[in-house]
Order: structure tokens, then sequence, then C-alpha cells
């Protein structure tokens, strides 16, 4: 069965949006190396996600050899010399963090309730972003939990392993070394004498 064509806008429900994205930079990736296997191509792919994390990929070399290289064949595209930073600039950006610091913990309150006045659109989309930051994290420390806990579970399977093999092996040879039919293993307490009671006088 043919798939229906993917309307290109943004994904408006976060969890979609970001498998969407896994799916796709995988996909990318994964067509990046092709063509630079398949054709000897040199490729360097550089992926910002939503939340301002990196991905990279250079075929071959490092990405700062591709981006050398690049910077020679666009002489235009030489940066520039940074201008001087200015106190002005630092305290613009002071007074900018300290307006998301306000508009997030009024969000906060007016999502337990606390607030008494409304947040407009650009309030509730500063908010959302930092939520779906915050639920991103979350989830990304989850699955590394997750993670680890599997991967101690199978150590502590195959520890339990070779400590089953070992005892069953002991067990082969003192029967060989004795001489002695191994017991039958149906009966739950071989060694317990049942209806029968024991007394010393």
């Amino acid at each position: 069965m043919a798939r229906g064509k993917v309307q290109l806008k943004r994904i408006e429900n976060s969890v979609h949006r970001q498998v969407t994205f896994c799916k796709r930079r995988a996909g990318l990736l994964k067509k990046a190396k092709e063509l630079s296997v398949l054709c000897d191509a040199e490729i360097g792919l550089v992926i910002f996600s939503a939340h301002g994390k990196l991905y990279e990929l250079a075929t071959k070399g490092t990405m700062q050899g591709l981006i050398e290289r690049y910077m020679k064949f666009t002489p235009g595209a030489q940066p520039e010399a940074a201008p001087e930073a200015h106190p002005l600039d630092a305290k613009e950006e002071t007074n900018k963090l300290k307006q998301e610091i306000q508009t997030l913990q009024k969000g906060i309150r007016y999502l337990f309730g606390g607030g008494n006045k409304t947040m407009t659109i650009d309030e509730l989309q500063i908010l959302e972003k930092n939520l779906e930051m915050w639920i991103y994290h979350i989830r990304s420390m989850k699955m590394n939990i997750m993670l680890q806990e599997i991967q101690a579970l199978k150590d502590k399977e195959g520890t339990l392993k070779a400590a089953n093999k070992y005892l069953q092996d002991k067990i082969v040879e003192n029967t060989v070394v004795y001489n002695v039919a191994p017991y039958a293993t149906d009966t739950p307490y071989p060694l317990i004498i049942q209806d029968e009671v024991f007394r010393l006088y």
C-alpha cells in the first residue's frame, strides 16, 4: 500500500515531533554515509535540534578540517573579526534572562493554580518551549537509568549462570569420584524423613 504524502509543516504534537526528528535525523546521517562510501565524497553534516543539541557527521577526517577546507573554497565566508563586547550587551543579556526567569516562575504558579493573572501568548510559548526541553531531559535521564538497570541485571544473570554451571560441574565431578548415583531432584527436600519425629532423651 502506498504511503500518503506528508504535509511539510511544523508538527504540533511535541512527542510526534521528537519521534519524527529522531527518525529523519538517523535517515539523513545514513544517507550521508552511504553517499560518502559509494561516491568517495567528503561530507560534513551539522544538525541542531529544537532543544539546541548538536549532531554532526564528518565522513573523512574531522569537522574542523572540513570547515577549514570550506573556508578556502569560499573567500567571502571568512569570519569577520568579532566586535568588542560592550557592558550594555551584558546588561541587556542579564535583563533578558531575568525576564525569562520571571516568566517561568509566573508559568509555574499559573500551572499549579497560584497565579491570579492570565498569561500572554509570548509567555505561554516560552513556557511551552522550556517544558518541552525539561521533558526531553527527563526522558533522556529515565532512559539512561533504565539502560543501566538492564545492563546490571544482565551482568547479574551472567554471574548466576556461571555460578550455576560451576556447581553443576562440581556435582558431576563428585558423583564420578565417589561413584555415587545422583539422587533424584524431583523431591523438594530429599534429606527430610516425613511423618517421623526424632527426640533426644
